[in-house]
């Protein structure tokens, strides 16, 4: 990967990362690695009927033009690793190659899984897994950056996958130019106001709060399932539920995600300033949700303890249906007209 340090290469490595080509990466999911060991399965099932061992976590772009405190991921700098993310690559990666190489890698990592697959649900589950059905693009970084997003979204769909797109809101004309869009797109929603967004994300470029804003104006024109994702770290972005819900007004997406913050990988990173207090309790999340809910008119309709989470829908219709029709992805590659001439 041009310009990425091998000692942060090697770092991520060993997290679990494993690299497609020059800007890409999957990793298996928790949820991913349940799933097929016959646990719990994540969220995204509960919420969306999504089938977590038949999920790739991943990203087409590693690096990010923010640093929010609460994000996982490694922040170069923060380690004293000198490399600019924003301008790291040279030439970047055809869509068809990014995901052969993605499903490639998904493969080899839920190889290892085969070795305890030692009941006929954990069986069909690891030979379902080879085949994935889903893909969502959040591992790390900022996926957007990726300039050939709509052929990469096409290309997952044509194959019959679902495309789940998490973004932090940055590049609104990325999510303009958007054709196809992803199955379900979200949006982080990391603060409740400018102040406080600039200290959770800590941004490097300028304008991201008015870029963001943009993003959320035209999150209620896109015909696709919308989210704003909400991550909330006590101490640092738990407040002001009316801001939250003058944001949640102006993107009026179809569901809102409220989640409590999970202190793993580098968030555990000292200049960060958080610790174990800063994780809400699973009530906490209940509450807070609800007077979100009381303030936007959005129904509070399923939760997930495991992940400290809870789904808010826009209206009965949003409710009624948020459990996906997978069997529907990519149906209109798969529709081929005849000819009135041909018998």
């Amino acid at each position: 990967m041009p310009g990425m340090p091998d000692a942060l290469k090697g770092k991520m490595e060993k997290q679990g990362y494993h690299f497609v080509g020059k800007h890409s990466a999957v990793k298996i999911c928790e949820y991913t690695a349940n799933g097929l060991r016959g646990g719990i399965l994540c969220y995204k099932h509960t919420f969306y009927g999504i089938r977590s061992w038949q999920c790739v976590q991943s990203t087409p772009a590693i690096g990010c033009d923010i640093s929010c405190k609460f994000c996982w991921r490694i922040i170069p700098e923060e380690l004293g690793f000198e490399w600019n993310e924003l301008n790291a690559i040279d030439k970047w990666d055809d869509p068809e190659f990014v995901i052969e190489n993605m499903i490639k890698e998904q493969r080899r990592i839920v190889s290892g899984y085969k070795a305890i697959a030692d009941t006929d649900l954990k069986k069909r589950r690891w030979d379902e897994a080879n085949k994935p059905i889903h893909v969502a693009m959040s591992l790390t970084g900022e996926p957007t950056f990726y300039p050939k997003m709509s052929k990469l979204i096409e290309g997952f769909h044509r194959r019959g996958i679902s495309t789940f797109l998490v973004t932090n809101g940055t590049l609104s004309e990325a999510i303009e130019s958007m054709n196809p869009l992803p199955t379900q797109l979200y949006i982080s929603l990391q603060a409740p106001n400018y102040d406080s967004y600039i200290e959770v994300t800590r941004p490097k470029i300028k304008n991201t709060w008015d870029r963001y804003l943009k993003s959320l104006e035209l999150l209620s024109t896109l015909n696709t399932r919308t989210v704003l994702r909400m991550t909330l770290v006590k101490g640092l972005n738990m407040k002001d539920p009316e801001g939250y819900a003058n944001l949640i007004k102006l993107g009026n997406p179809q569901y809102v995600e409220v989640k409590g913050f999970s202190y793993v990988g580098s968030a555990r990173e000292e200049q960060r300033g958080l610790s174990m207090n800063s994780i809400p309790q699973h009530d906490e999340i209940q509450e807070f949700a609800k007077k979100i809910a009381e303030l936007t008119g959005y129904i509070f309709t399923a939760e997930h303890k495991p992940s400290r989470v809870v789904l808010l829908c826009r209206d009965q219709k949003a409710k009624d249906n948020r459990i996906i029709d997978f069997s529907q992805i990519g149906k209109e590659y798969r529709e081929v007209s005849v000819p009135n001439n041909v018998s």
